[in-house]
C-alpha cells in the first residue's frame, strides 16, 4: 500500500503517530537486522544467552545464598527464586543499554531518510526479548529440575512483561537522546545498570527487603520501577510462596509511566536536531 509523508511545519506532530504504523515494515527490518547481527559470526552464538543467565545465577546463589546466607521461604530452592528474578532484570538492562546507544550506532540511516526516529530504540528493546524467551525457557528447564510446579498466576506473566518492555524502552528513550548530544553517556550507562542490579530486589524478596531496609526508607525502595516488576515475576511463577506488595507495585507503576512520559518528551523534544547532532 503506497501513502504519501508530508513534512511541514506545524504538520509533524499530528501525523507522527500516524508515520510510527506507516513505517511499521521498517520495525520489522530493523529489528530483524538486530536479531541478525547480535548472532552472526559468533563462536558460541544463542548458547551464551543460556550460559549469562545461568552463571548469574550461580554466582549469586553462591555470594548471597551461601555467604550472605540469604534464604528463600519453606518449600522452595535459592536458586530458583535468584533465575526468577534475573529474568525481567536482565531482559530491563539489556533493552535499556541497547536503547541508549540505537541512535548513535544508526547514524547513517538517521541523516539520509526521514522516517519516525522512535522505531529505532524501540526494535532494540524488541530485540532483546530473543534473549528473554530464551532464558524463560530455561526458567520451566529449573522448575522442572526442581520438581516446583508454576502457579496459576502465570497467566498473568505478559502483564509484566509488558512492564519491563515500558520500563527499558522510556528510560531508553530519555539516556538515548541525551547520548546523541553528549557522547558520555554512553559511559554512565553500564554503570547505572551495574549498580542497578544490586539495588533491585534481584537476589531477595520483598519480604526480606522489608525487614532489612528501614520503613522510612521502603517509599524509596519501590521507586525503582524494576523492584514492582521483579515482585510481580516472582507472584507469577511462585504465587502466594511470593506474595506481591499491591502498594509498592502501584509506586513502580507510577514511576515507570512517569519515566515513558519523560522519555518520550525528551525525545520528541530532540528528535528534529538529531540528524545535525549526530
Amino acid at each position: 500500500m503506497s501513502f504519501e509523508v508530508f513534512i511541514e511545519p506545524g504538520r509533524a506532530e499530528s501525523n507522527y503517530w500516524k508515520d510510527l504504523w506507516r513505517y511499521r515494515e521498517l520495525f520489522y527490518i530493523l529489528s530483524w537486522r538486530d536479531i541478525k547481527v547480535r548472532y552472526k559470526q559468533t563462536v558460541i552464538g544463542v548458547v551464551w544467552s543460556v550460559l549469562r543467565p545461568l552463571l548469574t545465577m550461580l554466582i549469586f546463589t553462591f555470594i548471597f545464598g551461601s555467604v550472605a546466607n540469604f534464604r528463600a521461604t519453606e518449600n522452595m530452592e535459592y536458586s530458583l527464586l535468584v533465575f526468577a528474578g534475573l529474568l525481567p532484570w536482565q531482559f530491563f538492562s539489556t533493552g535499556l543499554t541497547e536503547a541508549s546507544n540505537s541512535l548513535v550506532g544508526n547514524e547513517r540511516l538517521i541523516s539520509k531518510v526521514y522516517f519516525p526516529r522512535m522505531i529505532i530504540p524501540a526494535s532494540s528493546v524488541i530485540t532483546s526479548l530473543v534473549d528473554f524467551f530464551i532464558s524463560l525457557l530455561l526458567m520451566f528447564g529449573l522448575l522442572a529440575w526442581y520438581k516446583t510446579v508454576p502457579s496459576v498466576n502465570l497467566i498473568f506473566l505478559p502483564l509484566f512483561i509488558l512492564m519491563a518492555f515500558l520500563a527499558s524502552f522510556g528510560v531508553g528513550l530519555w539516556l538515548t537522546s541525551l547520548n546523541v548530544k553528549f557522547r558520555d553517556f554512553k559511559h554512565i550507562v553500564p554503570f547505572l545498570v551495574q549498580i542497578g542490579i544490586y539495588i533491585s530486589p534481584v537476589a531477595f524478596t520483598s519480604g526480606k527487603a522489608s525487614s532489612i531496609i528501614p520503613e522510612k526508607f521502603r517509599l524509596l525502595y519501590y521507586l525503582n520501577p524494576m523492584a514492582g516488576v521483579i515482585d510481580g515475576f516472582r507472584w507469577c511463577f511462585f504465587g502466594d510462596k511470593m506474595p506481591l506488595n499491591w502498594n509498592g507495585m502501584l509506586i513502580s507503576l507510577a514511576v515507570m509511566i512517569f519515566f515513558l512520559l519523560i522519555g518520550i518528551r525528551t525525545f520528541r523534544k530532540m528528535e528534529r536536531s538529531f540528524a545535525d547532532l549526530i
